[in-house]
């Protein structure tokens, strides 16, 4: 399985961004797909994921609401739409994907980077 996540840059306070993550390989829908982001200094976090079928989302406190995970299964593109983008969103975005019956997540794409200035 390969990740390509894009659509990272800087942004202003208020503003939205869309994240796209390419995904390709084999059986790619056993897939749960995940966004996490790493701020400078922090450990990484949780954002969301979204299964291929049906396409529910779920959500970390710190998105709900402003973040939307969304994905197109014929483009295997995951994407994650945010809005409202305040400075403490500032990170390295990272898709992830997690075989369904793993504890964890088995594969991570290269990261984007979104900066948003006050």
């Amino acid at each position: 399985v390969q990740l390509q996540a894009s659509g990272g840059g800087l942004v202003q306070a208020g503003d939205s961004l869309t994240l796209s993550c390419a995904a390709s390989g084999s059986r790619i829908s056993m897939y749960v797909m995940g966004w996490f982001r790493q701020a400078p200094g922090k450990e990484r976090e949780f954002v969301g994921s979204i299964t291929w079928t049906p396409g529910r989302a779920v959500y970390a406190d710190s998105a709900e609401g402003r973040f939307t995970i969304s994905r197109d299964r014929a483009k295997s593109t995951v994407y994650l739409q945010m809005n409202n983008l305040k400075p403490e969103d500032t990170a390295v975005y990272y898709c992830a994907a997690q075989w369904r019956t793993s504890p964890e997540y088995n594969y991570w794409g290269p990261g984007t980077q979104v900066t948003v200035s006050s």
